[in-house]
């Protein structure tokens, strides 16, 4: 009697298609997320189609060129020369690819909730085009639920059922631009399947890109985790914020307070103190979860909070500039205001959410003639403000009533800053003191 061999199951297709490096990926947003993961797929040997709606953007990559920071020009010449990458605007092409990561943005309204209408838009391209076989997987910063509440129902509409017909996931972005040890491939990835063989065959098709892969029960759990890495980070800065308040009305140096205590070897983690937080996470991603917790009647005040102490850094900052200026005899209105960085963090080009928008706007709302000089931001423009980057010379320090520092960009001569300021305001506090025991 001859034995029946079973017919290989959609589940066995994409393993044997993540072992031998024939799945093909797509990659929806080519940003800060999208390109880097897009490269390190290449780099595993499989083959990308990058969809972007920016048609500039697309032209750019299959030119060979990068509009991210982190991502060489050559690694992307080379991925499209080699037949391995290639982007495209034309979304009709999602039912392409075997997998579909959806790295799309997830801003905050006005009122601080979630506008998912990004992911909603990328969810309803991917059904148009939904096949047998594919594996999507959504890798945006969102509130626990999305996955399953928004995504699953709209896919299953086809009449294809999870976890059989197709394969659906939550796998948190964990980027960090401008960090020179942690990338998208040395970064342990979190992922999370609507059911057992979702995450099965998730786990398998990202091995190849990531060198850790850290698998849990569910998207929620997923989707929870990366809310709940920013919201440490933003409770945490939050605290070190509301302590330089602190020391500065008690006449303390916060710094050298926090640096004091660092070097206990456990129970504390240092955090540090600045003009305000920046990026995509900190910012956004904590009111993500306080939203969903208040629609389940819940408030998360450890997170409004720090939210709020965090948003009232550039109001303090800007009111150590008018301390400055009337230490000379100045008033803010007509003075000249030289900022050094504009990018929310150091080394990096990105301005979004960057505290520097929100002084700029609390300077020029005072009278202030402002400046700036940032060797990764050539020309700001941003809600109403245009402005370039002027050069930094001892003719641009000397010609500004007081210079605050912003992002403390390694490239910034901080000595030159010293010799020829009038005045500075350093919120990083790169301009360091050797403590003399002497408070007065």
């Amino acid at each position: 009697m001859t034995a029946t061999v079973a017919a290989p199951t959609l589940v066995d297709t994409l393993l044997v298609k993540a072992k031998d490096r024939t799945a093909v990926f797509g990659v929806v947003g080519l940003g800060y997320v999208g390109l880097p993961l897009a490269m390190e797929i290449v780099r595993a040997g499989y083959r990308v189609i990058g969809f972007d709606v920016n048609s500039r953007i697309v032209d750019s990559l299959n030119g060979g060129r990068s509009h991210i920071q982190d991502v060489p020009a050559a690694a992307i010449g080379d991925a499209v020369q080699a037949n391995k990458f290639s982007a495209t605007a034309d979304l009709s092409r999602l039912g392409e690819p075997d997998v579909i990561s959806i790295s799309v943005p997830t801003p905050l309204s006005k009122t601080k909730d979630p506008d998912v209408s990004y992911v909603l838009a990328a969810t309803e391209s991917v059904k148009k085009g939904l096949r047998k076989g594919q594996l999507i997987v959504l890798e945006s910063t969102t509130y626990p639920g999305t996955t399953r509440e928004l995504m699953l129902p709209a896919l299953e509409s086809t009449g294809l059922k999870v976890g059989e017909d197709f394969f659906l996931a939550f796998s948190p972005e964990r980027v960090d631009p401008g960090n020179e040890r942690f990338n998208t491939r040395n970064t342990p990835k979190v992922v999370g399947g609507i059911t057992p063989n979702c995450l099965k065959v998730a786990m398998a098709l990202y091995q190849g890109a990531i060198d850790t892969l850290v698998p849990v029960s569910s998207p929620e759990a997923a989707e929870l985790v990366k809310i709940l890495e920013n919201t440490f980070r933003s409770v945490n800065i939050g605290l070190a914020n509301e302590m330089a308040i602190v020391c500065d009305k008690l006449g303390v140096d916060v710094w050298e307070v926090i640096e004091a205590a660092s070097t206990k070897p456990f129970g504390f983690m240092k955090f540090t103190p600045g003009p305000g937080v920046g990026g995509h996470c900190i910012p956004l991603d904590p009111h993500y979860l306080a939203w969903k917790m208040r629609t389940l009647n819940y408030k998360t005040r450890f997170i409004e909070l720090a939210g709020e102490l965090n948003a009232e850094m550039p109001v303090f900052w800007v009111a150590k500039v008018v301390d400055a200026l009337n230490e000379q005899g100045k008033a803010v209105r007509g003075s000249r205001v030289l900022l050094l960085g504009v990018a929310y963090k150091k080394n990096i080009d990105d301005i979004r959410e960057s505290p520097a928008l929100d002084v700029i706007k609390l300077l020029h709302l005072r009278g202030a003639q402002v400046s700036y000089h940032d060797p990764h931001v050539p020309t700001l423009k941003e809600d109403g403000i245009t402005l370039n980057s002027v050069p930094l010379t001892a003719e641009t320090l000397r010609g500004a009533d007081c210079v605050m520092i912003v992002t403390d960009h390694s490239a910034v001569d901080y000595q030159m800053v010293k010799r020829h300021a009038r005045a500075t305001v350093d919120t990083r506090h790169v301009l360091k003191r050797e403590p003399t025991g002497d408070r007065t």
